[in-house]
Protein backbone atom coordinates (compact mmCIF):
# COMPACT_ATOMS: atom_id res chain seq x y z
CA UNK A 1 0.00 0.00 0.00
CA UNK A 2 0.81 3.65 -1.04
CA UNK A 3 0.31 6.26 0.97
CA UNK A 4 1.34 10.12 0.44
CA UNK A 5 0.33 12.85 3.02
CA UNK A 6 -0.24 16.69 1.89
CA UNK A 7 0.40 19.71 3.78
CA UNK A 8 2.50 18.55 6.38
CA UNK A 9 4.29 21.48 7.04
CA UNK A 10 3.62 25.06 9.25
CA UNK A 11 0.12 26.75 9.29
CA UNK A 12 -0.09 30.47 9.15
CA UNK A 13 -1.12 30.74 12.64
CA UNK A 14 2.17 31.14 14.73
CA UNK A 15 4.00 29.06 11.77
CA UNK A 16 3.78 26.01 14.25
CA UNK A 17 4.38 22.66 12.93
CA UNK A 18 0.88 20.67 12.44
CA UNK A 19 0.59 17.92 13.91
CA UNK A 20 -1.40 16.16 11.44
CA UNK A 21 -1.73 15.97 7.77
CA UNK A 22 -4.48 18.05 5.64
CA UNK A 23 -4.87 15.33 3.70
CA UNK A 24 -3.87 11.87 3.57
CA UNK A 25 -3.99 9.37 0.25
CA UNK A 26 -4.16 5.21 0.47
CA UNK A 27 -4.87 3.42 -2.69
CA UNK A 28 -6.89 5.70 -4.41
CA UNK A 29 -8.95 7.27 -1.13
CA UNK A 30 -8.27 10.72 0.05
CA UNK A 31 -8.83 11.76 3.46
CA UNK A 32 -9.26 15.31 3.79
CA UNK A 33 -8.97 16.54 7.74
CA UNK A 34 -11.46 18.84 8.97
CA UNK A 35 -11.14 22.63 7.59
CA UNK A 36 -12.39 25.63 8.85
CA UNK A 37 -12.02 28.97 7.40
CA UNK A 38 -8.62 30.32 8.04
CA UNK A 39 -7.36 32.75 5.51
CA UNK A 40 -3.85 34.23 5.89
CA UNK A 41 -3.98 32.63 9.59
CA UNK A 42 -7.21 34.12 10.66
CA UNK A 43 -10.78 32.95 10.69
CA UNK A 44 -12.92 34.56 8.05
CA UNK A 45 -15.49 36.90 9.42
CA UNK A 46 -18.92 37.92 8.19
CA UNK A 47 -20.90 34.98 9.32
CA UNK A 48 -21.81 31.32 8.67
CA UNK A 49 -21.98 32.14 4.45
CA UNK A 50 -18.57 33.51 4.35
CA UNK A 51 -17.05 30.85 6.41
CA UNK A 52 -18.86 28.01 4.63
CA UNK A 53 -17.56 29.25 1.25
CA UNK A 54 -13.73 29.99 2.85
CA UNK A 55 -14.37 26.31 4.28
CA UNK A 56 -15.08 24.49 1.09
CA UNK A 57 -13.06 26.91 -0.81
CA UNK A 58 -9.84 25.47 1.45
CA UNK A 59 -11.11 21.68 0.89
CA UNK A 60 -11.33 22.16 -2.63
CA UNK A 61 -7.82 23.70 -2.76
CA UNK A 62 -6.58 20.57 -0.76
CA UNK A 63 -8.55 18.34 -3.47
CA UNK A 64 -6.59 19.85 -6.12
CA UNK A 65 -3.49 19.48 -4.27
CA UNK A 66 -3.77 15.98 -4.18
CA UNK A 67 -4.98 15.59 -8.03
CA UNK A 68 -8.48 15.18 -6.42
CA UNK A 69 -12.12 17.36 -7.28
CA UNK A 70 -14.93 18.23 -5.94
CA UNK A 71 -16.56 15.25 -8.04
CA UNK A 72 -14.73 12.76 -6.44
CA UNK A 73 -15.67 13.28 -2.81
CA UNK A 74 -18.23 10.38 -1.71
CA UNK A 75 -18.60 10.80 1.89
CA UNK A 76 -18.89 14.33 3.90
CA UNK A 77 -18.50 15.12 7.39
CA UNK A 78 -20.14 18.69 8.98
CA UNK A 79 -19.51 20.62 12.36
CA UNK A 80 -21.35 23.55 12.92
CA UNK A 81 -21.03 25.33 16.31
CA UNK A 82 -24.66 26.82 16.02
CA UNK A 83 -27.71 24.65 14.72
CA UNK A 84 -29.57 27.87 13.45
CA UNK A 85 -27.28 27.88 10.70
CA UNK A 86 -28.25 25.24 9.24
CA UNK A 87 -30.40 26.21 6.13
CA UNK A 88 -28.00 29.16 5.84
CA UNK A 89 -25.21 26.39 5.40
CA UNK A 90 -27.20 23.68 3.56
CA UNK A 91 -27.55 26.47 0.84
CA UNK A 92 -24.35 27.36 0.04
CA UNK A 93 -22.93 24.04 0.24
CA UNK A 94 -25.55 22.75 -1.95
CA UNK A 95 -23.85 25.28 -4.57
CA UNK A 96 -20.90 23.61 -4.47
CA UNK A 97 -22.22 19.68 -5.23
CA UNK A 98 -25.31 20.34 -7.25
CA UNK A 99 -27.40 17.66 -8.12
CA UNK A 100 -24.40 14.62 -7.55
CA UNK A 101 -24.04 14.97 -3.64
CA UNK A 102 -22.04 13.27 -1.46
CA UNK A 103 -23.25 11.35 1.65
CA UNK A 104 -23.36 13.61 4.00
CA UNK A 105 -23.23 13.38 8.46
CA UNK A 106 -24.02 17.23 9.93
CA UNK A 107 -23.63 17.68 13.45
CA UNK A 108 -23.85 20.55 15.92
CA UNK A 109 -20.57 20.28 18.27
CA UNK A 110 -18.58 23.22 20.23
CA UNK A 111 -15.94 23.90 17.97
CA UNK A 112 -12.00 24.37 19.06
CA UNK A 113 -11.16 27.38 17.27
CA UNK A 114 -13.35 30.22 17.45
CA UNK A 115 -15.58 29.31 14.10
CA UNK A 116 -18.80 28.50 12.89
CA UNK A 117 -18.01 25.32 10.28
CA UNK A 118 -15.77 22.74 10.22
CA UNK A 119 -15.76 20.10 7.13
CA UNK A 120 -13.96 17.13 6.27
CA UNK A 121 -14.55 14.53 3.50
CA UNK A 122 -13.27 10.98 1.90
CA UNK A 123 -12.79 11.00 -1.88
CA UNK A 124 -12.25 7.96 -4.13
CA UNK A 125 -10.58 8.15 -7.31
CA UNK A 126 -9.27 4.76 -9.22
CA UNK A 127 -5.43 4.56 -8.56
Amino acid sequence: MTIKRYGTGQTGAGKQPLPFARAVEANGWLYVSGQVAMENGEIVGGGIIPETHRTMENVIAILKDAGYGLEHVVRVGVWLDDPRDFWSFNGVYAGYFGDHPPARACVQSSMMVDCKVEIDCVAYKAP
